[in-house]
């Protein structure tokens, strides 16, 4: 999954300064004469005046971060949603939208759901070791009774 042509940009909340010559709103062409103000796209927004073109929130409070592409201002969850790559889950063989959070494999992709031996369903915590064979996922257990099986003496402890 990867980000392809579209322009993330930082927002930086700055203090109007009280001697200063109130700035024009990107977004309503009215000065700016609250307390604080937003600098993004080389512009300067209201707070309430940034929002994502999609969703309507207030981008200057979920992060310090915009996407923009086609001319949209968006949040990252809708940029993703209308822009990001989608793929198939590795062991479901069903979509995983763009937007979701997945766990990898070297080039396998899966629902986090979907992560857990694919012989006993065994789902993994964190720092629990794992392994892919023949591109499955496997416990340890799982792998080294498979290796038994084939013949081979596992040195895996």
């Amino acid at each position: 999954f990867r980000l392809d042509k579209f322009l993330l940009l930082c927002i930086q909340m700055l203090s109007v300064q009280p001697d200063a010559k109130p700035k024009g709103c990107a977004g309503c062409n009215r000065k700016i004469k609250d307390r604080y103000l937003l600098k993004a796209l080389d512009k300067y927004w209201h707070e309430d005046c940034l929002k994502c073109a999609c969703c309507d929130c207030r981008l200057g409070e979920v992060g310090s971060t915009l996407y923009t592409k086609a001319n949209l201002i968006l949040c990252r969850r809708d940029y993703l949603r209308l822009f990001g790559v989608t793929g198939n889950c590795a062991a479901c063989s069903k979509l995983i939208p763009a937007f979701e959070m997945v766990m990898r494999a070297k080039d396998n992709v899966y629902h986090l759901d979907c992560f857990a031996c694919q012989l006993c369903n065994q789902r993994f915590c964190v720092g629990d070791k794992f392994f892919l064979k023949n591109n499955m996922i496997l416990c340890q257990t799982d792998y080294e009774e498979g290796l038994m099986k084939e013949g081979y003496v596992s040195q895996v402890r």
